[in-house]
Parts: C-alpha cells; sequence; structure tokens
C-alpha cells in the first residue's frame, strides 16, 4: 500500500510540474537565446540580402539612367564637302569646299516632356520595389511567426513525452509489484509511441520553418537559424475607415497607379507636341576657288504632309491608356478597401479568441486537469485517464498557441494591407 501511494505521489508531482511549465509557458518570453535574431533583425537581413530586392533595385538603377539618356540632347554634327574634284580623293584641288558646323533642336517642350515620362516610369519602378518589400516584410513575419509556433508546439510535445516515458517507467514498476494489469503497461507504451511521433513531426516541422526563413533571408535553407521573441498578445485598437485611408495612402501599388495616370497624360501631350517639326540648323565656312571665302548658314525641317496618320494613332493610344489606368486605380482602391476590412475582421476574431482563451478555456482546462490529479489520487480513475486529462490540457494550450499565431498573423495582414507597421504590432 505504501508503494502505491509513493508511486501515485511521484506522478501527481510529475503532472503539477508539468502544469506549472504550461501555466508560465507563454508569459515568458525566450530571452535566454541571446544569440537568435529578433523579428526586426530577420526583417533588416531580408531586405538587404533577398535576391528579388537587389535584382529590382538594379532595375531601379536602369530606371533612374534612363532619364539622363532622356535629357540628353543630340550630338552636333561635323560637315565637309568637297566639290569639284579633278581626281577621285584629290581634296587640295577641290573647286569649291564647305567646312561647317550643324545642330538638330527639337520642338520645345519635347525633351521636357520626355524626361518627365522617363522620371516617372523610374518612380514606378521604384514604387515595385517598396511593393516587392511590403510582400517580403509580411513573408518574413508570417515565417517568423510560424517558427515561433512550432517551437513553442515543440517544447510541449517533449513535455509531453518526458511525461509519457515517466509514467510508462512507473506503470511497469506497478506491473511487477502486481498492482496494475499488463493492460494498463500497454496503453502506456502506446503513449510514449504517440508523443514520440508527436515529437518527431514538430521537430520536422521546425526544420522546415527556418529553411523557409533562411530562404527568405537570402540565406542557404540547412544554414543554422535561431530566433527570439515571443507571439503578439497586446491588443491593438483600430478604425476601419481610418485604416482605409491609410491604405489609400500609403499602399505603393496606388502611387504607381496614380503616376503612370499621370505619365500617360504626358504621353497624350507629347503626342499632341509630335504635330510640332524639329529643326536643323547649319554653320558652315564656303571656299570657292577663284572668289574666296563665305559664310552659309542652314534651316530645315520636315514638312509633316502625312502627320494625321500615325500621330492620330498615338493621341488614340494615349487616351485610351489614359482611361485605361483610371478604371485600374478605381478597381484597385475597391480592392484595397475589400482587403483591409477583411485583415480587420480576421484580427477582431482572433482577437476574440485569444480573450476566451485567457478568460474562459485555459481557467477550465487547469480546473479540469485539477480534478482529474484528485480523483487519480483517490483511486476513482486509472493512470491512463489521467494522461488523457493531461493531453487535453496540453491540446488546449497548443490551441491557444494557435489563437496568439492567427492574431500575430493577422496584424502583419493588416500591415500589409495599409502599407504601414503599427506599433507594438511586432512584439
Amino acid at each position: 500500500m505504501t508503494k502505491l501511494f509513493i508511486s501515485r505521489l511521484i506522478i501527481i508531482l510529475s503532472f503539477v510540474f508539468i502544469l506549472i511549465t504550461f501555466s508560465y509557458s507563454f508569459s515568458q518570453t525566450e530571452s535566454d537565446t541571446a544569440s537568435g535574431l529578433t523579428l526586426s533583425e530577420c526583417l533588416s537581413i531580408a531586405l538587404q540580402h533577398n535576391p528579388l530586392v537587389a535584382m529590382v533595385e538594379k532595375h531601379y538603377e536602369a530606371a533612374r539612367a534612363r532619364v539622363w539618356q532622356a535629357r540628353a540632347f543630340s550630338q552636333p554634327v561635323i560637315n565637309y564637302d568637297a566639290d569639284f574634284q579633278p581626281e577621285i580623293f584629290n581634296l587640295k584641288k577641290a573647286g569649291e569646299i564647305y567646312f561647317g558646323l550643324s545642330q538638330s533642336l527639337e520642338f520645345p517642350g519635347k525633351r521636357y516632356l520626355r524626361t518627365k515620362i522617363a522620371t516617372h516610369e523610374a518612380e514606378e519602378v521604384r514604387l515595385e520595389l517598396e511593393s516587392l518589400k511590403l510582400e517580403l516584410a509580411f513573408q518574413v513575419k508570417e515565417a517568423f511567426y510560424r517558427l515561433l509556433l512550432a517551437q513553442q508546439k515543440l517544447d510541449f510535445d517533449r513535455q509531453n513525452l518526458a511525461l509519457a516515458q515517466d509514467f510508462y517507467e512507473k506503470a511497469k514498476v506497478k506491473y511487477e509489484n502486481g498492482d496494475i494489469a499488463r493492460v494498463e503497461v500497454l496503453r502506456a507504451h502506446v503513449e510514449v509511441s504517440k508523443a514520440s511521433n508527436e515529437v518527431q513531426r514538430s521537430q520536422n516541422e521546425v526544420r522546415l520553418r527556418k529553411a523557409t526563413l533562411n530562404y527568405l533571408l537570402g540565406r542557404k535553407k540547412n544554414l543554422p537559424l535561431e530566433i527570439k521573441g515571443s507571439l503578439p498578445q497586446k491588443a491593438i485598437s483600430f478604425n476601419l475607415d481610418k485604416l482605409k485611408e491609410m491604405a489609400w495612402k500609403f499602399r505603393p501599388e496606388v502611387k504607381q497607379l496614380e503616376l503612370s495616370q499621370q505619365k500617360e497624360s504626358l504621353r497624350k501631350k507629347q503626342s499632341y507636341l509630335s504635330y510640332m517639326p524639329d529643326f536643323e540648323l547649319g554653320l558652315s565656312r564656303h571656299k570657292v576657288v577663284g572668289e574666296g571665302y563665305f559664310w552659309d548658314f542652314t534651316l530645315s525641317f520636315p514638312i509633316p504632309l502625312f502627320f494625321w496618320q500615325p500621330k492620330k494613332g498615338e493621341i488614340a493610344e494615349a487616351q485610351a491608356n489614359l482611361e485605361a489606368v483610371s478604371k485600374q486605380l478605381q478597381h484597385l482602391k475597391n480592392a484595397i478597401a475589400l482587403e483591409v476590412e477583411e485583415a480587420f475582421i480576421n484580427s477582431q476574431v482572433a482577437r476574440s479568441q485569444i480573450e476566451l482563451f485567457q478568460k474562459e478555456i485555459l481557467k477550465e482546462a487547469n480546473e479540469v486537469y485539477q480534478m482529474m490529479i484528485f480523483s487519480f489520487q483517490q483511486g476513482e480513475i486509472s493512470g491512463i485517464e489521467l494522461i488523457e486529462a493531461r493531453r487535453t490540457l496540453i491540446e488546449a494550450h497548443k490551441a491557444y498557441a494557435d489563437a496568439l499565431f492567427n492574431y500575430a498573423l493577422a496584424l502583419a495582414t493588416l500591415e500589409k494591407s495599409v502599407g504601414q507597421s503599427f506599433e507594438g504590432g511586432n512584439k
């Protein structure tokens, strides 16, 4: 009888220990992993080393270079003309010699419009880069939070395995003492196998999440990676109408389409201005053998006899593009409003789930587990039933971890939808 009491007391103390561990697992941060990367450090590394970001940055440099190309003047031309040569390439005995300089001049305003269009195109590429960074930041946050979740669940599964193994060893001792039936030992062994499988699955999940985060950071997927931080629990208040206004103001895609709208308007003006001719100015020194030296001045420009054919098409194309971009901008704003509203609702639902766990579910799960410990102590239930109760408690804490992750992901999605980070949302 004393052996049975001692065995049960040891099991009870073990379960109480794991219960205390669960109670503090979410209130503690991973400050002991001082070598780990924080979320802000991961974001910084990703923006510096992700190859897609580097690629678009080079595209932006190329677009900026095209602005200088558009701003450039045409090169002047040196003209030399030797006429009335008695023999081919007998330049010294030529009857007339022209030596001068000519320059092509665009109609006023053409160069300005061309430069403005190129500037808008470069700015569009820059905004494309901002959109990519915004999307990358969201992906890094998601991967970071998924890794945190996977590590927390792995901790729970390891604790569960340790308890299952401890209970199995004690069950074998009790069986040898004739206190329990062999089937109880078998069931305890099955519990060890289940817990071991869960640990293996969680370890694989952690490895996968580390590989994903390494990929986003521009690192080799198998490189060692440690992170530190916690899933956000702090509630943040939002106003849906203000969020939509922020999104229309800060989203790079909106600014990009607004620039496209301005660019197409400039192209339309450029099409109208293309009716105006360019000029060719020339000044040369003219030598006539036996007559002396003279100055020649030349002004030439094309005669637009058939201008209405290509120019009319250019104007129509620019007008159609302008109207298309306007409709696209309207559609994008409607889509962004829907995206923000959906992310807002998801964040509210996730927040409600967290509060439900904190106020009711976790408390009830802990109380039920305490009752099961007492019932086991009184001999009213078997050890396997206590294991089931323990598993229920673990699942409740895992579900709470899922709720925290869903809230963190909802905040990250809302930040991406708005185009801005929220203070406290990444803590």
